[in-house]
């Protein structure tokens, strides 16, 4: 019986895989189209097809005004056109989630796509 549950344990402890970590989104595929009515100001994002976020759900958060927005991945696998309350320099933290882990960057906002090499402050 003893040899009988050590099997059964190694065959299913066998069967049990980590996940592969998902990449965070990359700075210089996201791209942010900014546009102003006098008053305020909004960012339009979008990122291209990336099969890694294949099901998941995409956020982007605004940490300087503390609005967002979220929406579920496209069935190509791009993500949005989605539309905050946002200004250049705002610090924008984009993050992907799937069901077993979120990844997440922080940039500072600009128009078109953004530079990996800004870093947000907090």
């Amino acid at each position: 019986m003893r040899r009988f549950a050590l099997i059964a344990l190694v065959v299913i402890g066998g069967c049990v895989t980590p996940s592969i970590p998902i990449p965070p989104p990359d700075p210089s595929e996201m791209d942010f189209d900014i546009s102003s009515d006098g008053t305020t100001s909004h960012a339009t994002f979008t990122y291209p097809p990336d099969k890694n976020y294949e099901g998941g759900t995409a956020y982007v958060f605004d940490d300087s005004n503390g609005g967002g927005v979220f929406h579920i991945v496209n069935p190509d696998f791009s993500i949005g056109p989605m539309t905050l309350a946002a200004a250049l320099g705002d610090q924008i933290v984009v993050s992907i989630q799937s069901a077993e882990q979120t990844v997440s960057r922080c940039v500072v906002l600009r128009q078109g796509p953004q530079d990996p090499n800004t870093y947000c402050t907090n």
